[in-house]
């Protein structure tokens, strides 16, 4: 079974790549032109981004060297000490709403300090793959289609977060 999927998975995408141009050229669409006219809009797109992502940038590096990550998860750590989250995986879980990449360099280091297979490992793995950056898609995305009016979603997105976190929490304990 497990060659089977494997297989699969290995196929997977060159026939999409196959079948999808296919199917387009036999519906009559022009696909090379069709293929240029959308990595055009998709690089005005990315020429739009770049002054939020530069902006979004910056207040991560201003919030890690100013140190105030360090007292936000010292002030939240007896909170979540209550759940069980043990406070080495604190600011992964502080970070990951802020910045993927910076949430993965925290995980990198907790990995390599306790091993890929240790909880803190296995728990700074799940919840790095259980939850998006919210800070980093209202600020990237919303800005660049012109949202200004966030709503709820800034609170929706949060609490979305702190499921995943609780979650991972959870699942792992259950399962490790």
């Amino acid at each position: 079974m497990f060659e089977v999927i494997a297989e699969l998975s290995r196929w997977a995408i060159p026939a999409i790549l196959l079948v999808v141009p296919l199917i387009a050229v036999l519906r009559g669409v022009k696909v090379y032109e069709t293929f240029v006219d959308g990595a055009e809009a998709g690089f005005a797109t990315a020429i739009k981004t770049i002054p939020y992502l530069v902006a979004m940038l910056v207040a991560i590096s201003i919030f890690r060297a100013s140190g105030a990550m360090e007292v936000l998860v010292a002030a939240i750590s007896p909170a979540l000490n209550y759940v069980g989250l043990p406070a080495e995986v604190l600011p992964h879980a502080v970070m990951r709403p802020l910045s993927g990449g910076a949430a993965l360099g925290i995980a990198s280091d907790i990995i390599k300090t306790y091993g890929p297979d240790s909880f803190l490992g296995r728990l700074v793995s799940t919840m790095q793959g259980s939850c998006d950056t919210t800070f980093y898609v209202l600020t990237l995305y919303f800005g660049s289609v012109g949202i200004r009016k966030y709503r709820y979603s800034v609170i929706l997105g949060l609490v979305s977060d702190l499921t995943t976190l609780v979650a991972s929490v959870f699942i792992v304990k259950m399962i490790f």
